[in-house]
């Protein structure tokens, strides 16, 4: 009984002390997720957008997937046939503080052919072509300032179109990070490593010599590959 009543008052302090600290972890998840923004765009392959923006500060994660269109959970099978009216798009989650949203769509514009509507580069059809995606009036202001400087400074019409956001579709898991993956691939380059294999589509592609030749020092991925 002794040992209980000494154990008691020291109790208290103990879950007190137990319970502010899982409310402080719990916190600091909330403000963390509060924290960040997704921006989503539509640049020809989704490998390219995923690759190029998830070397940018402050931009958290770079998903490939589906949007656009009205097939609800689609395949990359049935988006690349045609009819769903689904582009290939990235759905980028970036951290606010460290990047801004204009920033963003500034160097998406850049990482693009902006003046073609009918695909990217070697990539031909629609669910290839551009856009950018917003869900209220204040992102359509950025994009719509982010598309006249760009048209500005291109001095070039624009056709990147400013859509309506909807449901965003993540691609099958093979697609994600494939510009990094080390699995054994049959390209018509012959069997590669993912990395290696993307590395060979993009140069035979054209999509960085087309950029250097479009904005010169003002693309801010064009590799040398």
């Amino acid at each position: 009984m002794k040992i209980l009543a000494i154990l008691k008052p020291i109790a208290k302090p103990i879950a007190l002390g137990a319970f502010m600290v899982l409310a402080l972890v719990l916190r600091g998840h909330s403000v963390e997720a509060q924290s960040t923004e997704t921006l989503t765009v539509a640049g020809g392959c989704f490998w390219c957008v995923e690759s190029d923006f998830e070397s940018v500060p402050g931009v958290i994660e770079a998903v490939s997937g589906y949007t656009g269109g009205t097939t609800q959970n689609p395949t990359y099978k049935q988006v690349g046939k045609g009819g769903t009216g689904h582009l290939e798009a990235v759905e980028i989650t970036y951290d606010p503080s460290r990047v801004s949203r204009a920033t963003l769509l500034d160097m998406f514009l850049r990482s693009v052919d902006p003046t073609d509507a009918g695909g990217q580069f070697c990539d031909r059809g629609t669910v290839y072509s551009t856009a950018i995606f917003v869900s209220d009036a204040g992102e359509k202001s950025l994009a719509e300032q982010a598309v006249a400087q760009a048209q500005a400074d291109l001095g070039l019409e624009i056709v990147t179109p400013i859509l309506q956001a909807q449901t965003f579709y993540r691609a099958e898991d093979y697609h994600q990070n494939y510009y990094k993956g080390d699995n054994l691939v049959f390209t018509r380059f012959g069997p590669k490593r993912q990395a290696a294999a993307y590395k060979r589509y993009r140069q035979a592609c054209g999509r960085d010599a087309r950029l250097r030749q479009l904005w010169g020092d003002a693309a801010p991925f064009a590799k040398g590959y």
